[in-house]
């Protein structure tokens, strides 16, 4: 099967279970494989005929704008809205990671693996 991949989509938002974090907010990466039958694009040559990129760097910036407690519950909003608006998708996989999470250590980030399919 085909995949289209966003690799490292870089956010800043404002989401976590403590009051401080949805004041400061933090910086997120967010990662989104699809996978769709690419065949017909590759011949045609039309943005008609693929998963739109632009369209799912979209859906991530604005589910990402929309704060929560929990990554997960950030990652079945986008999964969800993958599903519902884009019809050629047949499964999704996002990684959503919060960069330097207040842990009380040095950790790089957390991150979360959720994944749909159709």
């Amino acid at each position: 099967m085909d995949f289209i991949k966003l690799n490292n989509i870089r956010v800043y938002a404002y989401h976590g279970c403590l009051a401080e974090e949805t004041k400061i907010g933090s910086d997120y990466r967010v990662d989104l494989k699809v996978e769709a039958d690419l065949d017909q694009s590759a011949i045609s040559d039309q943005l008609k005929d693929t998963v739109d990129y632009v369209h799912l760097n979209s859906i991530v910036r604005e589910e990402m704008a929309e704060p929560s407690k929990l990554l997960e519950h950030i990652a079945k909003r986008i999964l969800d809205r993958i599903m519902n608006e884009l019809s050629m998708v047949k499964m999704a996989e996002i990684a959503v990671a919060k960069m330097n999470p207040p842990l009380g250590g040095d950790v790089e980030s957390v991150s979360i693996i959720l994944s749909k399919t159709r």
